[in-house]
């Protein structure tokens, strides 16, 4: 299958969104598209999806005083309503006031208190670390992006899910005992799970000889949560 070249594509993708705005949204996003959002499509948004299917740039919302608000960029679909920010440090932290700083605080938790999933990247990770970009947005948006997402013939239960969501908080190699206080489990049921996804290739165990203290995540474990 030959895919569509990004530059094709992006232009487009624009084309077709400034055809159906009139007035202020179409203004918006004549002014408000451009190098950086462009560059979180490239080289974040481009290499996950190869689309921009339910993708919508400049996507007007609107604040709890009915105020007319902008996201960079809207993902809608039937399974859940995202808002991706692209956050330059210059525009975003060096001029931004007291009060700019509470709004902003103040929109990102009304919008997630109207069912909205906001993600924020900032300008030098899109432009000198978009790997990071990429894994973060698949981890949030995983459910949805079916078309790359690995094919896999690994059962993983919902209770095994949960082990690795507190192995990833955790930060650190986790033992039976940590599974014992957070689950309310008994520790044979504990070491049992963490055994399980030691041999699905999820945990790496840690011990001496065939004694194992601890179990380490594999670098790629969060993708089965996807």
């Amino acid at each position: 299958m030959e895919f569509e070249p990004f530059e094709q594509a992006h232009q487009k993708f624009l084309a077709d969104h400034l055809a159906h705005r009139f007035g202020e949204r179409k203004g918006r996003l004549l002014r408000g598209h451009n190098f950086a959002e462009k560059l979180l499509l490239q080289n974040v948004w481009w290499p996950l999806f190869g689309n921009f299917d339910n993708l919508h740039p400049e996507y007007e919302i609107y604040d709890w005083n009915r105020k007319s608000q902008f996201l960079d960029f809207a993902f809608l679909t039937p399974y859940g309503r995202f808002g991706i920010e692209c956050d330059g440090f210059q525009s975003h932290i060096k001029e931004m006031d007291r009060e700019k700083f509470s709004y902003a605080l103040n929109r990102d938790t009304f919008l997630t208190g109207m069912g909205w999933k906001m993600i924020h990247f900032s300008f030098d990770d899109i432009q000198h670390r978009p790997e990071i970009c990429r894994m973060l947005l698949q981890l949030v948006i995983g459910p949805h992006m079916l078309q790359n997402a690995p094919s896999s013939a690994i059962s993983i239960s919902p209770e095994e899910k949960e082990v690795i969501r507190f192995a990833i908080n955790l930060g650190k190699p986790i033992r039976p005992k940590d599974l014992t206080s957070q689950c309310g489990i008994n520790f044979r049921t504990a070491r049992k799970r963490l055994h399980s996804l030691a041999e699905k290739g999820i945990l790496r165990p840690i011990g001496r000889g065939t004694v194992t203290r601890y179990y380490e995540l594999k670098p790629d474990a969060w993708r089965c949560l996807l």
